[in-house]
């Protein structure tokens, strides 16, 4: 881990104090309240955010790979330009998340709730979102090569524009989703 514990973690965060630029590398967070914290540009590699409480948390810029955030509240939380390779963000509440022109290339989103999330322009190749619930998220221009959509709920997304080669689709709900039949091609 990082130079601090994780109990000055939580002290600099009750007191509202950004971790900008910090290098909390492996800590474990989890089942912690870090609601509206600033991890903007931090090293938070490998570190565990299970269950954690992390809405409107900023990650932007940060370096979060191989981190584990399974079942954590990221409602609203922004993590443009981050560094996603790895992570864990299974059963995760992602609404209306930013990750707008972001690499989630092989991420794992089994389960999570991407309602409202912004997604347009992301690179979601290999990613699996089995199950995933993206109902009126913005994927305009999106690459879903190769992404695993099989169960997800897409009812009133927006498609317009992604990329699809070798996408699974399989019983994915596109209720009032907003597409063409050129958008799709290459979906399975």
């Amino acid at each position: 881990m990082g130079s601090m514990t994780r109990e000055q973690i939580l002290e600099k965060a009750a007191q509202g104090e950004s971790f900008n630029g910090a290098d909390l590398t492996e800590a474990d967070l989890s089942y912690t309240n870090l609601k509206n914290c600033d991890f903007s540009g931090a090293i938070l590699a490998n570190a565990h955010f299970q269950n954690a409480n992390l809405e409107h948390a900023n990650f932007s810029n940060a370096d979060i790979q191989k981190a584990f955030f399974f079942g954590a509240n990221l409602k609203k939380a922004v993590f443009t330009g981050a560094k996603l390779q790895g992570i864990n963000l299974q059963d995760s509440n992602l609404e209306g998340a930013d990750f707008h022109d972001t690499d989630l290339s092989g991420v794992s989103l089994f389960g999570a709730h991407l309602d409202n999330a912004d997604l347009h322009g992301a690179v979601l190749k290999g990613a699996k979102l089995k199950r995933a619930s993206l109902v009126g998220a913005n994927l305009s221009g999106a690459d879903l090569s190769g992404t695993h959509l099989q169960r997800a709920v897409l009812k009133n997304a927006n498609l317009t524009g992604v990329t699809c080669e070798n996408t699974k689709m399989k019983n994915a709900d596109l209720e009032g989703a907003s597409y063409s039949e050129q958008d799709l091609e290459g979906c399975i």
